[in-house]
């Protein structure tokens, strides 16, 4: 396993930033750690990378404690903080290379970050002159400099623009397709893109932990349906399962089921009975953004 977190409650005073929190995370796997502002994912990166201590439980990374094993941790974690902390007067190689010192880490391997991060047309100039995409991307080569086994990215593509974003989520995939790389991000886009597993939490309780396609899935599922005229809402209604029915535009309805099952046969079948004729019926997956929204609501 290549993180383990066992029952971890940090305190902030009298507020509890996370409160008995346990999961685990498998290489390689992309795991996207989700949730509102103040809900505990820095707290808990923090506590991964031995930045702070938990007040209880236990967190290991490939196996070594945060705790009693600091140095093991730091060397088998590369982090990426929420505000990329960069010597900006230095040029890209020469952050790089007084990184690696402290590493005992080759030439070669710098070489190889700046190839892997798609710094080699930028890495001459000095780091206050490259745009944000830029600087995340040495940001990235920074931590991967030491070849870890797991990567910890607090918000990795905040402030980017569109080009940018794919950039850097295609650099994440690639790295995620060997190593472990657990993320946070306000992006549902990007997690729907990059993640395999979601793990969402909320004032510092974890409130979901599943594989992306098992969480839309679970929650609700929507059949798009058209018909060849206009069908009353209530009579859509009287669908089994079914929790809301809206009409999109023309004799087209989104039908919202509150169930995993596949509901086109269901549709089909009404359909039939009823003598209406069906000209489209295809399903839609729920969106993250709703599912987030449903888990972390007051």
């Amino acid at each position: 396993m290549s993180i383990e977190v066992e029952g971890v409650t940090k305190l902030y005073g009298n507020q509890k930033a996370l409160n008995n929190i346990s999961f685990g995370v498998k290489k390689p796997e992309i795991v996207g750690f989700l949730g509102p502002n103040g809900a505990g994912k820095s707290t808990m990166m923090k506590i991964l990378t031995t930045y702070i201590h938990a007040d209880q439980g236990i967190a290991k990374v490939n196996g070594f404690d945060v705790v009693k094993n600091t140095k093991a941790v730091q060397q088998n974690v590369g982090y990426l903080p929420e505000h990329n902390p960069l010597y900006l007067e230095q040029y890209v190689k020469e952050y790089l290379s007084f990184n690696a010192n402290i590493y005992k880490i080759s030439k070669p391997r710098i070489e190889e970050v700046i190839e892997l991060t798609g710094l080699t047309p930028e890495s001459h100039k000095k780091i206050g002159q490259l745009s944000k995409g830029y600087r995340q991307r040495v940001g990235l080569a920074n931590a991967l400099l030491h070849d870890p086994e797991v990567l910890i990215l607090d918000e990795p593509t905040t402030g980017l623009d569109p080009n940018q974003l794919i950039d850097i989520r295609n650099l994440i995939k690639t790295i995620g397709k060997t190593k472990t790389v657990f993320l946070s991000t306000h992006i549902m886009q990007e997690v729907e893109a990059m993640c395999d597993r979601v793990i969402i939490i909320n004032k510092g309780e974890i409130v979901a932990d599943k594989k992306l396609k098992d969480l839309r899935d679970e929650k609700e599922q929507v059949v798009i349906v058209e018909f060849d005229y206009r069908v009353e809402d209530a009579f859509l209604l009287k669908l089994p399962k079914v929790e809301q029915v809206k009409n999109t535009y023309g004799f087209v309805y989104e039908i919202t089921f509150k169930t995993s099952e596949d509901m086109r046969s269901h549709v089909f079948d009404f359909a039939h009975d009823n003598q209406l004729k069906i000209l489209q019926l295809n399903q839609k997956n729920a969106s993250l953004e709703g599912l987030f929204r449903e888990l972390t609501s007051e």
